[in-house]
């Protein structure tokens, strides 16, 4: 399917986040972004269109679905080893030079994108769901903010049927769209990428949207789990990496945090993967800050234990963990650590 001439066909659902202005044009409240957009013009995503009528949004298709761990999302605290439907659709309000999902999400600004659609509706993703015994929807691989009003009718249809929903999302969001998804969305994972504003400028968007999203989250009583992907010369520093542990223990210091490697990808070839004692430092930042959960990703064996999760109270191993592979879980079910009773959050 060409995405030049056929995204068009496929986005036409008016928009449930949007409001007019007085000037006539249409404010998009999908992103943080907030696109003011006249007749013919498409917000920063190039996926929200305005049309004679409003403001039209993608509906109908995917780009990408798959079946994977929910540890490879990655949620460590909820339903450990268990499986999660993966789909995305196309675009991103951000240009990250080391995006890894570039294919998909940077599809209508870099022409050596490109992207398969495939219609389908909320109820076909959901019985396949359902059939192959899985436990939780996620939207995830674009950015899921600008195609929230698809997500919202896919995640109803999951509820419906006793599935857990979710977000993989860069965070750059607003009150508005927080609110919308609030009633049908149990999970959400905000990627943290720098703790600096001029950090965030170069990525396409701001810090203090983000930062806010996460409290919002919080706030709302979504589960919340945060990643940072540490790259070395961009937001490596212990400085900054402490500013964002001291600011995410001031949240909720039972907010998971992944620390997780960067390695060379689309644009950002110009240095190596993250060193082994980076992450490791980071993960003690973390922990120093008074984080509970501080996880690192990508790089197997940083530290001991550094995959699992451990008791806060008594140090009981509870969910053993090799990269998305589950060894041990002692946590199902109850919430609790079968050692001391200690209760431990999450979606278990």
């Amino acid at each position: 399917m060409d995405t030049d001439t056929d995204l068009d066909r496929l986005t036409m659902v008016s928009a449930d986040l949007s409001r007019v202005e007085p000037s006539g044009k249409v404010e998009c409240v999908a992103c943080a972004h907030r696109c003011k957009l006249a007749v013919g013009k498409r917000g920063v995503c190039k996926v929200r269109f305005r049309a004679d009528d409003g403001l039209h949004v993608p509906w109908g298709y995917v780009a990408g679905a798959a079946v994977d761990p929910i540890e490879k999302k990655p949620f460590f605290h909820v339903r450990p080893g268990t499986r999660a439907l993966s789909y995305g659709m196309l675009g991103c309000d951000f240009k990250c030079s080391f995006c890894q999902n570039w294919d998909t999400s940077q599809v209508l600004r870099d022409p050596e994108a490109r992207a398969r659609l495939q219609c389908t509706s909320p109820e076909e993703l959901v019985d396949a769901a359902t059939r192959g015994g899985i436990d939780t929807v996620i939207s995830t691989y674009n950015e899921p903010l600008i195609t929230a009003e698809w997500s919202h009718t896919v995640f109803t249809a999951a509820r419906a049927r006793g599935l857990l929903t979710g977000f993989v999302s860069n965070g750059h969001g607003t009150p508005e769209v927080l609110d919308y998804l609030q009633p049908v969305t149990d999970l959400y994972k905000v990627d943290l990428k720098a703790f600096r504003e001029a950090s965030y400028r170069r990525l396409g968007g701001t810090l203090g949207a983000v930062l806010e999203t996460i409290r919002g989250l919080h706030r709302r009583g979504l589960w919340v789990e945060v990643v940072t992907l540490v790259v070395p010369g961009m937001n490596d520093d212990p400085g900054e990496l402490g500013e964002m542990a001291q600011f995410l223990a001031g949240v909720s210091r039972d907010l998971p945090w992944h620390l997780t490697a960067f390695h060379p990808d689309y644009r950002m070839n110009d240095r190596g993967r993250t060193p082994v004692v980076t992450l490791a430092r980071a993960r003690e930042i973390g922990m120093e800050a008074g984080l509970r959960f501080v996880y690192t990703g990508n790089r197997p064996g940083v530290a001991p234990h550094s995959e699992d999760t451990l008791c806060p109270s008594c140090g009981t191993v509870l969910v053993e963990r090799i990269g998305f592979l589950v060894m041990k879980n002692l946590v199902a079910g109850s919430g609790r650590c079968p050692g001391c009773g200690t209760a431990i959050p999450g979606r278990w």
